[in-house]
């Protein structure tokens, strides 16, 4: 891959996997940050992703992999180190709508709310969403239809509740 060929990559990919990384850990700012980091990353290994079948995939694993364990170092009270890659970027503000899907993936169980992301919002079969997360297909479907359900019920509930700051009539 040519720097062209990763620079017309780079800009067909990174709203999208920033968006589906953000579903995952429910933190925009961060998604941003690792999503960058991933892609310097793959920048550095792009003979890999000249072989690999799903360059967005590589690119959306490691982003989500750089976030937890960032996360875990933020538990452990270490700060996270500087990152390589740090230039500011322009993106539009999430809708209403993909905010309250956000907030509600969070109240998810990570391993449902990977799959949702994956398969609803990547768009990736149930066989590749299996292939990514490491589990069987199986396992992915009873994952996708719990946590529909859950986040149905949470969904609704958002939905249900009157607002605090609205005027009565």
């Amino acid at each position: 891959m040519d720097e062209a060929e990763f620079d017309d990559f780079y800009t067909a990919s990174f709203a999208r996997v920033t968006a589906q990384v953000y579903a995952m850990i429910g933190d925009r700012d961060e998604a941003q940050e690792c999503v960058q980091e991933a892609f310097a990353r793959a920048w550095s290994h792009r003979r890999t992703l000249d072989r690999t079948e799903h360059p967005e995939a590589w690119v959306r694993t490691t982003a989500y992999r750089l976030a937890v364990s960032r996360w875990r170092r933020v538990v452990r009270g270490r700060r996270p180190s500087d990152r390589a890659v740090s230039l500011p970027t322009q993106t539009a503000a999430p809708s209403e709508a993909h905010v309250a899907v956000v907030t509600a993936l969070r109240q998810l169980p990570e391993h449902q709310r990977r799959v949702l992301v994956l398969h609803h919002i990547a768009d990736l079969p149930v066989a590749e969403v299996a292939r990514e997360v490491g589990a069987p297909e199986g396992t992915v479907k009873a994952r996708l239809s719990r946590g529909r359900a859950a986040l149905a019920a949470l969904l609704s509930d958002d939905l249900a509740t009157p607002d605090p700051g609205a005027s009565r009539a």
